[in-house]
């Protein structure tokens, strides 16, 4: 019979300040919620775009209740649904719609399905022990049991969140690209004019990120 392991309580006492994350710089965890937080942002993002782009659907007046009902079923998804379907939703109303500009979105849908890939390692992670560079490779497997294996530093996440707004932004820029207003641009001081990006310059070109999806 193998020996029993002695029985042993943690001394909570003893823990170092702000364990388990005492390892890695304040710098790291301000960047990891930063694009934490962009990507809570992309998502409420998409799901204000379904509302968008499905809420000027026209019906002849005999189906309005059935079309009212429908309508309701799809905002409900685009605000409750995790990140993965919401694309799914936001991607297929996109699709369909015969005022959309945009001229390639599957293009826009794959970028923003391979970020929500790594949305969940950087909230579902476990984070160890940097190496001597600040690099830190989260323990993570995905639904095949693959496991993560890139270490992400300072950098990485500052880039990662960057990307997140800019896919955040082109979402929006596919709503008011159709001549609609984004809801709550007001409300979040989300400037977007005639011919211009979020944030645009004064020829046009995008605030944030300069290499958009036609």
């Amino acid at each position: 019979m193998s020996e029993v392991a002695p029985r042993r309580r943690i001394d909570i006492a003893q823990l170092p300040g702000q364990y388990p994350t005492h390892r890695h710089k304040p710098e790291f965890w301000e960047a990891l919620g930063r694009a934490v937080a962009t990507f809570g942002f992309l998502e409420e993002t998409l799901g204000r775009a379904i509302f968008a782009i499905t809420g000027g659907r026209e019906a002849p007046e005999e189906e309005v209740e059935v079309a009212l009902r429908e309508w309701l079923k799809t905002v409900e998804q685009g605000i409750s649904v995790p990140l993965v379907q919401r694309i799914e939703v936001y991607g297929k109303h996109l699709r369909q719609h015969p005022g959309r500009t945009i001229q390639n979105p599957e293009d826009l849908i794959a970028s923003l399905k391979e970020a929500a890939v790594l949305r969940n390692v950087i909230c579902h992670g476990s984070w160890h022990s940097p190496d001597a560079r600040g690099r830190s490779v989260p323990f993570f497997f995905n639904k095949s049991i693959e496991k993560f294996e890139i270490p992400i530093d300072v950098a990485y996440l500052k880039q990662l969140q960057r990307h997140v707004a800019e896919l955040a932004c082109e979402v929006i820029d596919t709503v008011t690209m159709m001549g609609f207003q984004f809801p709550g641009a007001a409300d979040r001081q989300i400037g977007v004019e005639q011919g211009h990006g979020i944030g645009g310059d004064e020829d046009g070109s995008a605030g944030i990120g300069q290499d958009r999806h036609p």
